[in-house]
């Protein structure tokens, strides 16, 4: 979506920075930016720079091209990428249907939103038709025992669980005494997002 506030190569630059920065969890360096653009000097891309930075949309370190961060997105809010299962398990979430705008709340570029069915986790207070705000995990090492998390089981979909792994071996355990554990191969499980939040209308 395009912002008024942008101009026409201003905005290209922007998109393709937000998205080389999801892909890349770092910043790019001028020359990738310039061959990204198609252009042969690095005099128009320090000036779209320039004019993002002015306009808000990002900041850098002084002189270092590959600290740049993004602070604001384009298009507003946070996407909905479907539904996860607190319950069983749903096929995984594919597209983008729609955004939930909460940015006073969560400021993470890449955080995204499932709406939950099922109630596997309602003791821990997430029921049907909440909206999970979910941190992407970039190195799963890191993902500690008994965090919520977002995650897909090879064959079977994805789910909303607390995650627990013992050498090779990972278990997915609910918040419902009802149901049971899910366990499964470590090779089979794939984290795509760690619980940060939880909005809910009234």
């Amino acid at each position: 979506m395009t912002n008024p506030n942008l101009t026409k190569v201003q905005q290209e630059l922007y998109d393709w920075l937000v998205e080389y920065i999801r892909e890349n969890q770092h910043a790019p360096s001028i020359r990738q930016m310039m061959m990204a653009m198609g252009l042969r000097s690095p005099a128009p891309i320090q000036s779209r720079l320039e004019h993002l930075r002015n306009k808000g949309f990002i900041q850098w370190a002084e002189g270092q091209a590959r600290t740049i961060q993004i602070l604001k997105n384009s298009t507003t809010g946070i996407p909905i990428l479907g539904t996860i299962a607190a319950g069983g398990l749903v096929e995984p979430f594919v597209d983008e249907v729609e955004r939930l705008d909460i940015s006073g709340f969560f400021q993470g570029i890449n955080h995204f939103a499932l709406r939950v069915t099922g109630d596997s986790m309602i003791e821990d207070m997430i029921t049907e038709g909440d909206m999970v705000i979910m941190e992407p995990v970039v190195n799963p090492k890191t993902v500690k025992n008994g965090t919520i998390v977002a995650a897909r089981v090879d064959g079977q979909g994805t789910t909303l669980k607390h995650y627990h792994i013992t050498g090779d071996k990972v278990t997915l355990k609910p918040a419902n005494s009802k149901y049971k554990p899910i366990q499964a191969p470590a090779e089979q499980v794939e984290l795509q997002g760690t619980l940060v939040g939880i909005w809910r209308g009234y």
